[in-house]
């Protein structure tokens, strides 16, 4: 199981760390958080201990009308070696006892001025991208038309000099090679370039070139959706290539099925031209409509009549 740091959320987050800084090193393992307002009661029979605690307004209401005695048993309960920290949302004043029990026990204690459900929105949202399935696969990944098309093949087919042309032709890129990319949601892919190779394409030839440098802040982008995939590979001359689209071919990426063309390469074809198509087609097909099936129909439609006519 992955884990990430609790020293990971200073300073993200609109959070200030205001004690228990030796406890930095903690883990968190799981997205999940905690409002340990039973627990101020003094019932832990199923305290949460490895989540994240969050204390709103009701908690800390509560915890106020505690005597001093009381209060020190509860948050010595809730400070366990596992709690990977505590934060109090709304910029409430955080009383003395916190404090002083964060320092004794190594907890760290986070301060935050947002409401309770935006601090549980935002640490959901960063925990689980942290979290997420993660791969990487030997492409290029685009925005073409709104649509991340991930284009894959083997080495030397000619996957980069059709990134380029793509982003002359207004598209930005996200990754070349490698992409990394995360599972979001279940059903969502999010691709990203390596940080050393972030912009970068390579060009045989001339090199790597930096696309930003080049054609300007509006060819790149960071991470983009993953939409469909198209896979290039040399024209085989006795396949069977798919002519009318009526066979939807998919590929699938950790536990996500996505939509997949297969496209041959040979001297005269636009590689460009016809990945842009593709990626409008997609959109089109988003909306209802396909082309294969509406031709297929007229097809069926001419055929009917003919026989009618015969008769």
């Amino acid at each position: 199981m992955g884990f990430v740091r609790t020293k990971d959320l200073v300073g993200r987050l609109n959070m200030n760390l205001l004690a228990g800084e030796k406890g930095l090193d903690r883990k968190i393992t799981t997205s999940e958080i905690s409002r340990p307002g039973i627990e101020m009661t003094g019932y832990f029979a199923y305290y949460a201990s490895e989540r994240l605690q969050l204390i709103g307004r009701k908690e800390m209401s509560y915890f106020l009308e505690l005597d001093h005695e009381t209060r020190q048993d509860r948050l010595k309960r809730m400070f366990t070696d596992e709690t990977p920290a505590v934060i109090i949302a709304r910029g409430m004043e955080v009383p003395e006892e916190f404090i002083e029990a964060g320092n004794k026990y190594d907890m760290p204690i986070f301060h935050s001025p947002l409401k309770t459900t935006r601090v549980i929105g935002r640490l959901t949202n960063h925990l689980e991208a942290k979290f997420a399935p993660f791969t990487a696969v030997h492409g290029v990944l685009l925005d073409i038309y709104g649509v991340g098309v991930l284009i894959t093949g083997k080495s030397g087919i000619g996957k980069s000099e059709t990134a380029l042309e793509l982003v002359k032709r207004g598209h930005r890129l996200v990754a070349d090679d490698s992409v990394e990319i995360r599972q979001e949601d279940y059903e969502n892919l999010i691709g990203t370039a390596p940080n050393l190779i972030e912009h970068l394409l390579e060009i045989r030839g001339l090199g790597i070139i930096n696309v930003m440098t080049l054609f300007g802040a509006g060819s790149v982008r960071r991470f983009k959706k993953i939409n469909m995939i198209i896979d290039l590979e040399e024209w085989v001359e006795n396949k069977q290539y798919n002519r009318l689209g009526l066979e939807d071919e998919t590929a699938q990426i950790m536990d996500v099925t996505l939509p997949k063309a297969t496209v041959p390469i040979r001297p005269g074809r636009n590689l460009a031209v016809i990945i842009e198509v593709a990626a409008m087609n997609f959109r089109v097909k988003l909306f209802g409509l396909n082309p294969a099936e509406e031709f297929s129909d007229r097809l069926t439609s001419m055929i009917e009549q003919g026989k009618h006519d015969l008769e």
